[in-house]
């Protein structure tokens, strides 16, 4: 462990900063930045309802589990082999889900197991602050956790596998199951120095006594001991609503813009953009709290969020009009007229016009396409037809068309706006939560405090994600699921300005 004075960080801590470069690609390729956009493309109109559901089961069952796998953690021996098990289930299943993509059922139940194994893998990692360094020097090492993530795991197989898909193709099967299979890969390889050389230091030790009911009767001690201290009570409570709306935009951000329309690849590269931005603003927001106190920096990074969300509603709200006028006309004048074409050439080349109304260049990329063709392909009467109603549409509906195109030009700049912004305060407001509430508990029960901390933050990403897709579901309109969010951040906003006193004496 780490001498207060010392500025270097020891193999241990390394080795701990490390496994969030390992576990950064989940976060990123699966849970919100490809992934998302490919489940929603197979699964259809409802993809971005089902995908919200999904990641609320997977955190439920986390949220049950957290206080049990944490009570059972703190004994001798336990955190590591825990902490291998999630991890490994993580990355099995991640793999398998590149299996199956004929079926997004099994997508789904894929990306519901794999995420259990990485929120489970996270709990002990988390837990884990308490062995490897001193309360003087957590901020510092929770915060370059994060930036070595963001640099590492959430930059580099991520740009590789943007790289992919943008030479081989959005749609190409392959660039699609090597984004995800890179990320298992990816994960199991750098996890290699945290199994190595990170240890428990803190625990109970294990006695002949030990049992089940003991487990249940130190979980209960434990949520006795939040209660009494009414700072951290508060603390966790706070952390409760404003987590889940960090959560929440992490893991719906992609599949929100999908369905807004917005174009796949230029939400990704905006999201390189947040990883970027991300890794020094974490280490910027350790010195930041150490200047004005942790309260007041996740006080200012909420207010960032609580932005955030008004930018991210404000950016569906503006567009859904003119999407719906659009797609209405698209149902209506082209759609409909080409359902009863039967031959393959014909309706490959109507599925394939379908997505080039909304790009200015419509008519050369329609152009270019047939351009390969041969004259007998041409001359067949249902490609004819294709053409006719395809040309009649450009037309006939320029305003519907002209007024998409330019509320998406203006969404996508919305869309980058938030991605800079959360870039700044996604890593901070997470890495600082972690090391403050690490300086508050008892070292030898950290993970039963870990796993307390843990259900709040997961039955938080429960509500979230359920919020957004039950509104948005109700509503028809996905700008109303991102509005909810902004009452979470709101009500954590409050408890942590109204219980100042009781911060201040936690921080003193």
């Amino acid at each position: 462990m780490a001498r207060d004075g010392q500025k270097r960080f020891t193999k241990t801590e390394w080795a701990w900063i490390f496994y969030d470069w390992a576990n950064s690609i989940y976060a990123t390729n699966i849970m919100a930045a490809i992934f998302p956009t490919i489940f929603v493309a197979i699964a259809g109109e409802s993809g971005d309802i089902w995908w919200g559901y999904g990641t609320s089961i997977a955190t439920f069952a986390v949220a049950l589990l957290a206080p049990v796998l944490g009570a059972v953690a703190d004994y001798k021996g336990m955190k590591k082999k825990l902490f291998t098990v999630f991890m490994l289930i993580g990355v099995v299943f991640t793999f398998l889900i590149a299996m199956v993509m004929s079926s997004w059922k099994l997508m789904l139940v894929g990306y519901i197991i794999s995420r259990i194994g990485f929120s489970g893998s996270c709990l002990f990692y988390d837990s884990f602050l308490t062995d490897v360094t001193t309360d003087e020097r957590m901020d510092k090492v929770s915060s370059w956790g994060y930036a070595m993530g963001y640099i590492g795991g959430s930059t580099i197989p991520f740009v590789i596998s943007i790289a992919v898909l943008l030479v081989l193709g959005y749609s190409n099967h392959f660039a699609q199951m090597f984004s995800i299979l890179i990320t298992s890969i990816w994960w199991l390889v750098f996890s290699i120095p945290f199994l190595k050389n990170v240890e428990q230091t803190h625990y109970i030790e294990r006695t002949g006594q030990t049992s089940v009911a003991q487990i249940f009767r130190n979980i209960g001690a434990t949520a006795k001991d939040i209660f009494k201290r009414k700072g951290l009570f508060l603390f966790v409570v706070a952390y409760f609503f404003y987590i889940d709306g960090v959560g929440t935009i992490i893991s719906i951000s992609t599949a929100y813009g999908s369905v807004l329309g917005l174009g796949s690849v230029g939400m990704i590269l905006a999201l390189l953009v947040t990883q970027i931005v991300a890794m020094p603003c974490s280490i910027l927001f350790a010195n930041l709290a150490a200047k004005i106190t942790a309260r007041k920096a996740l006080i200012g990074a909420i207010i960032i969020y609580t932005l955030i969300c008004c930018v991210g509603f404000y950016m569906g709200y503006s567009l859904e009009p003119h999407q719906e006028a659009y797609e209405a006309a698209l149902q209506s004048e082209y759609t409909e007229k080409l359902e009863s074409i039967q031959d393959e050439k014909a309706i490959e080349l109507r599925d394939e016009l379908k997505g080039y109304f909304t790009s200015a260049d419509a008519a050369e990329k329609a152009d270019k396409f047939i351009a390969e063709w041969t004259e007998e392909e041409k001359a067949n009467p249902e490609v004819d037809q294709v053409l006719v109603t395809f040309a009649n549409f450009l037309g006939n509906k320029t305003d519907e068309i002209q007024s998409f195109r330019k509320a998406i030009s203006f969404s996508t700049i919305l869309f980058w706006a938030m991605a800079i912004l959360v870039g700044t305060v996604q890593g901070g407001i997470q890495a600082v939560s972690r090391s403050y509430f690490g300086k508050l508990i008892p070292k030898e029960r950290s993970n039963e405090f870990f796993g307390f901390f843990d259900i709040f933050g997961k039955f938080a990403s429960v509500l979230g994600p359920f919020l957004y897709a039950t509104i948005s579901g109700w509503t028809g309109r996905s700008s109303y699921g991102v509005l909810a969010l902004i009452a979470l951040f709101l009500v954590g906003l409050v408890i942590m300005i109204k219980g100042k006193k009781d911060f201040e004496a936690l921080e003193n």
